[in-house]
């Protein structure tokens, strides 16, 4: 393969486009999946991925801006989740089961009840090749916010994550940090929506974490090879799927994946080969 084959992809206006918002939204996704993982709300970052259809579907009928609905959707799943779990015998992830499965349910109910041009493949599976610059615009703005929040406020956000109790008791405003994790949830999902859809945004705000975790111990340097896996991830995939002919998210996620499993493999491996140097 030449070398002007190998650069072709980055000659294109629209491939500019996707590479451009693929680093975007991979910074706020890294860090906030580190955090995610650290508190185990993997299953809440599923939930608020598919609840906010509904908000979008609804805001597109009302004539509202798709953002607005989808975060107030995200944002009243994962609080409707969490008022049930307090007041309910199930456990939470039942709870979250439930809660976004009926909320997807009700999304895909209003989408077909409703003539239109819009197409569901692009909220379900994101549009990366067909992003406009007012998209980047807006996502662009979005992950800044979440990113400077996170990066500023990373300290008690992780206490909060690895002990709320020791974070009540250190002074720290406990309820804040919980509904600004939330709404750095819900905001970034949004932002992740036309590059990689509602469906496959769960992997974008947990895999890289996972890895991370698996790679280093010191968090600090979690948050770092985070973003520098989530950045490659997206990068290398959306580059493949141009040679393939494949989707740009789900060639994403199939890159995330397998750097997880490879992460995964050489974990076991470096404990199977620590144990039989102690025996």
């Amino acid at each position: 393969m030449s070398f002007e084959t190998l650069i072709l992809p980055f000659q294109f206006e629209f491939m500019q486009n996707a590479f451009l918002i693929a680093i975007i939204v991979s910074i706020p996704s890294a860090l906030l999946s580190c955090f995610l993982v650290m508190k185990g709300w993997a299953l809440m970052g599923d939930a608020v991925s598919h609840a906010v259809l509904p908000g979008i579907i609804f805001a597109y009928i009302v004539g509202a801006p798709l953002i607005i609905g989808a975060f107030i959707a995200g944002m009243g799943c994962a609080l409707a989740t969490g008022y049930l779990s307090s007041n309910c015998r199930v456990k939470q992830d039942s709870l979250m089961g439930v809660v976004f499965s009926g909320m997807f349910g009700l999304g895909i109910v209003l989408y077909v009840s409703i003539e239109t041009n819009a197409h569901l493949d692009h909220i379900l599976f994101g549009n990366i090749l067909g992003v406009e610059l007012h998209e980047l615009w807006t996502t662009g703005i979005i992950a800044i916010v979440v990113t400077l929040i996170l990066i500023f406020k990373w300290k008690d956000f992780l206490l909060h994550s690895f002990d709320p109790i020791q974070a009540r008791t250190s002074g720290l405003k406990v309820n804040l940090l919980h509904f600004g994790m939330l709404a750095a949830l819900s905001l970034t999902i949004i932002s992740i929506l036309s590059a990689a859809g509602l469906i496959l945004a769960i992997g974008l705000v947990i895999a890289p974490g996972a890895t991370a975790f698996l790679m280093v111990r010191k968090f600090s340097m979690m948050l770092c090879v985070s973003v520098a896996i989530c950045i490659f991830s997206m990068m290398v995939g959306t580059y493949l799927s141009f040679f393939i002919d494949s989707a740009p998210a789900p060639t994403i996620i199939l890159v995330m994946t397998i750097i997880f499993i490879t992460a995964l493999i050489k974990k076991n491996i470096t404990a199977h080969q620590n144990l039989i140097k102690k025996i």
